[in-house]
């Protein structure tokens, strides 16, 4: 069924907040999900004090606060953090980048890519007319990001070669890295031009062609990108290849209290947000790791990539949601603390049939109906 689109684009961003039934919804931009720790020390007393005190992970690897009590607040408090870097352009630094690219595996290093691509956007001012759904994606080589389905991207297939991707569609088009942001905003420039009111690129009629077509590069695309079976959150022990330790943590539902968080930056290392609703600390010395998981693991931090928490995900439900018609995440611990969940394997539990929050992949659905679940195992 086609989407309505005849509402302007209402996503929330750090100053176009949303109000939900709990409250104000501010979310944060973050390319690459990268956070340094003063920045997450922010986050962390702006949740303690303005919000519910919890930041929830998002599946873009952004973070957003809930119940905000004073949004100008807010705003100016991340804003001294440099995480408002621009009024203008707040709602369309949507970045997804590969969490572990330049120290673990794939095939470039994509990080500069994203400091230079974050830094044109917001230098480009008509594309502050970008929807706030709009999505670029940088994949290192290693397909965990591309078959996310952004709306314009790069595939690395050298240090220094990508593929261009167009809705999940990856392009005969190869371009060298010095050419690679300046054609990302070209495809962008030229999804404005197409778009009419559709919010994402693959929502346009025959978008992928036209925008090729616009472009001047008569190339030719193949089918969607499908994820890579390696693609998720990375958890526990990660070896770097300069021979420091990472470490990947899950969260209960993508919510990061603001204690656990503050513990977070207090580590002083780099933190990134994955689009799994995981986290990643850098750079570790084998020693300070091992205190790390000792300390953050009993503070709800998971470790252990067998945990079933890291199969469930959940909308917000009630009473955040009036929409929703169950309190599914209260639903969810009881059954997985019981161990009577309906499905086995990955699946997402919402409280209506919008399934907000729903990951991409082969994931089940656990839909409340007013009286009790469906559950749809029909993956998509």
């Amino acid at each position: 069924m086609p989407k309505d689109r005849s509402q302007p684009d209402a996503c929330p961003g750090a100053l176009q907040v949303h109000q939900a039934a709990d409250g104000a919804l501010a979310r944060v931009r973050l390319p690459g999900g990268v956070l340094t720790p003063p920045q997450l020390q922010t986050l962390a007393d702006a949740a303690r004090r303005l919000g519910n005190g919890q930041l929830e992970l998002t599946s873009r690897g952004n973070i957003q606060l809930r119940a905000v009590k004073d949004p100008n607040a807010f705003a100016e408090q991340i804003a001294s953090a440099g995480l408002l870097p621009s009024a203008t352009h707040e709602r369309v630094r949507n970045i997804l980048a590969s969490p572990l690219s330049g120290r673990i595996g794939g095939v470039a290093d994509i990080r500069n890519l994203v400091t230079q691509l974050d830094s044109a956007v917001q230098s480009d001012h008509a594309l502050a007319d970008l929807p706030g759904r709009t999505l670029f994606t940088l994949d290192d080589g290693r397909g965990d990001i591309s078959g996310l389905h952004g709306d314009f991207g790069l595939h690395a297939h050298s240090e220094t070669e990508h593929s261009l991707v167009l809705a999940g569609h990856r392009t005969s088009h190869r371009v060298h890295e010095d050419d690679a942001i300046s054609l990302l905003l070209d495809a962008a420039h030229a999804f404005l031009a197409v778009r009419d009111q559709h919010w994402r690129l693959a929502e346009v009629p025959d978008g992928i062609a036209r925008t090729i077509d616009h472009l001047g590069l008569g190339a030719e695309f193949a089918g969607a990108i499908d994820l890579s079976p390696d693609a998720g959150p990375a958890i526990g022990w990660l070896e770097q290849r300069d021979g420091t330790v990472a470490l990947g943590g899950g969260l209960q539902f993508g919510l990061l209290d603001a204690r656990l968080a503050e513990f977070l930056a207090a580590i002083e290392k780099p933190v990134v947000v994955t689009p799994w609703r995981s986290v990643l600390i850098f750079d570790l010395d084998e020693g300070a790791a091992e205190q790390v998981v000792r300390v953050l693991a009993p503070m709800g931090l998971i470790f252990d990539e067998n945990s079933p928490w890291l199969d469930v995900t959940a909308c917000t439900g009630s009473p955040g949601c009036e929409k929703s018609l169950a309190d599914v995440r209260s639903d969810a611990i009881t059954a997985v603390e019981q161990e009577k969940l309906p499905i086995e394997g990955r699946q997402h539990w919402a409280g209506c049939d919008r399934s907000c929050g729903r990951p991409r992949g082969d994931v089940a659905d656990v839909i409340a109906t007013g009286d009790g679940y469906r559950v749809n195992p029909t993956v998509r």
